[in-house]
């Protein structure tokens, strides 16, 4: 109601009766309305019947009246129970990936993720990461798909022509799969900056990589099952 009395407040009646170009036109009283808003300062309330209206500004914020609640659909970190994870594992610079599978498992357990629930599989490269994902998400036995492994520059360009392939394989096993498949590939220009993401100063990304899993995993099991 307060949108209405600042409505006639502002405007003559006579412009929400018969003009022109909207003939016959119903009093202000007669009107749906629905407010909207633009910015934090200014409310917009629409005035209107059918596909006909206006929309009339007000400067001020208490006016306003919020429309229903949108929904919003998250994963959640504190319901992994129940949920079942694959790992797959690059032995190609074990020293690192070993490392980064090591914070992955220990945040599995850290978010109630039973071990009977997690299955780790080892392939050869970071190459082969994507190929045997996707025949582990088309298993239908995993909400998700953690992929790790470490791509390391040398002297020539087989390290774009891996980092790329890793990650389209993993991104094409999500899509081909219909299960979250997570990327847990290190891509760094140095030894030491993988180590340095795989328990050393910069964290561990197979921890972080671990709680996407998690979480994508409950976003699909609880909202978006088909």
């Amino acid at each position: 109601m307060a949108s209405f009395a600042a409505a006639q407040h502002l405007l003559p009646a006579s412009t929400f009766r018969s003009s022109p170009l909207l003939p016959n036109r119903p009093s202000i009283s007669a009107l749906s309305y629905k407010p909207l808003s633009f910015s934090s300062s200014t409310a917009v309330v629409f005035l209107g019947f059918g596909q006909a209206g206006v929309a009339i500004e007000f400067k001020d914020r208490g006016l306003f009246v919020q429309t229903a609640a949108v929904r919003h659909l998250m994963g959640s970190l504190t319901r992994a129970e129940g949920l079942r994870f694959a790992v797959v594992v690059a032995r190609f610079n074990e020293v690192v990936t070993r490392l980064l599978l090591e914070g992955a498992l220990e945040t599995f357990k850290r978010y109630s993720v039973k071990e009977e629930d997690i299955d780790v599989v080892w392939v050869p490269g970071s190459f082969e990461v994507g190929v045997v994902a996707e025949r582990l998400g088309k298993s239908k036995k995993y909400q998700a798909i953690l992929c790790i492994g470490a791509v390391i520059r040398g002297d020539t360009s087989h390290y774009d022509a891996v980092a790329n392939s890793a990650a389209s394989g993993v991104l094409s096993a999500s899509l081909n799969s219909g299960v979250p498949c997570i990327f847990g590939v290190l891509t760094c220009e140095d030894m030491d900056q993988a180590l340095n993401r795989a328990g050393g100063k910069s964290g561990n990304k197979g921890a972080e990589a671990a709680l996407t899993a998690i979480e994508m995993a409950s976003l699909f099991e609880h909202h978006l099952i088909q």
